[in-house]
């Protein structure tokens, strides 16, 4: 299954985005810790470097990442020229109170107290670029909600008497090259629910669960540690429909169901600190040309 998903409102977006960066200092890309960078748009890079504007790369919900995972992240990213790379939640003003002197860092030359420092805010939708606008400005001025493409315009405001902020709209890429960048994306609530098959993507959140965190797995839906090598992504999804009683007439798991269980309690936290990917794991899906290749099985029937 090859996820895709460029609403329509995306191309004036994009060709908006365009012209304020050429008034822009400083851009702040807003990435999710967990998928820093499935969650990164290339069109958003491609509009950086043409203007050649220095990027404040915010890994937002870092409290839902595995730190570990996030410290690689962090060095990676800052191993960029013109990036400065930090993690931290959105949600937590002492974090957030820490941006515009990173901005300032990465503008020097908009110190002297002359001209304004002109920040744009941007990034994929649902990864928390209009809870980092409201923080910032200490009052709601953005629309939130947990469903992706909630804003769908760009409004610029004054922060201070030195600083402008511009939100943007989430803005997706035409074409997900790597299959496993969709289901990742899919996974943290970044693409549509109309786009995407959630038993499919609890299938691919659960493989990669019992690749690299089986412990929080099994402490959250009671698997026996002797079952958990058995287990394939499907047979995690039948695993919390059979500890939460999720079932059909006849007795037959709801597996629709138990995905939307499973894939609650990932972006919540529920199971724990996870990160889906890291710089290793991204340099080897790199070197091997494509994405993650996950077979799914169909639903049993009622």
């Amino acid at each position: 299954m090859s996820i895709q998903w460029f609403p329509g409102h995306m191309t004036s977006a994009r060709k908006k985005a365009a012209e304020t960066m050429a008034l822009t200092d400083v851009v702040i890309e807003v990435l999710d810790a967990r998928i820093p960078e499935a969650s990164s748009n290339p069109m958003i890079r491609e509009l950086r470097l043409f203007r050649q504007r220095p990027c404040l790369k915010l890994l937002n919900k870092a409290d839902l990442a595995d730190p570990v995972a996030t410290r690689a992240w962090l060095d990676f990213f800052n191993s960029q020229p013109g990036v400065k790379a930090v993690a931290l939640s959105c949600k937590k003003p002492g974090d957030v109170a820490r941006v515009p002197k990173l901005c300032q860092g990465l503008a020097p030359h908009r110190n002297d107290g002359t001209k304004l420092l002109r920040i744009m805010i941007m990034g994929i939708p649902n990864v928390g670029k209009s809870t980092l606008m409201n923080a910032l400005l200490k009052r709601r001025v953005a629309a939130v909600g947990d469903e992706p493409a909630v804003t769908k315009s760009q409004q610029t405001l004054d922060l201070g008497d030195q600083m402008t902020l511009t939100d943007t709209p989430g803005l997706m890429w035409p074409k997900i090259d790597h299959d496993s960048d969709g289901f990742m994306l899919a996974a943290s609530h970044a693409i549509g629910r109309n786009a995407v098959i959630d038993e499919q993507v609890a299938a691919f959140l659960g493989y990669l669960l019992l690749d690299r965190y089986p412990a929080l797995v099994a402490a959250r839906y009671g698997i026996a540690p002797e079952r958990m090598e058995a287990l394939d992504g499907v047979g995690v999804i039948e695993a919390v429909a059979a500890r939460r009683g999720c079932r059909l007439k006849g007795g037959a798991p709801d597996l629709e169901k138990a995905s939307h269980i499973l894939l609650n309690d990932y972006r919540s936290g529920s199971l724990g600190r996870i990160s889906l990917e890291t710089p290793e794991t991204r340099r080897a899906m790199l070197e091997q040309g494509r994405g993650i290749t996950l077979p799914v099985e169909s639903p049993p029937s009622a």
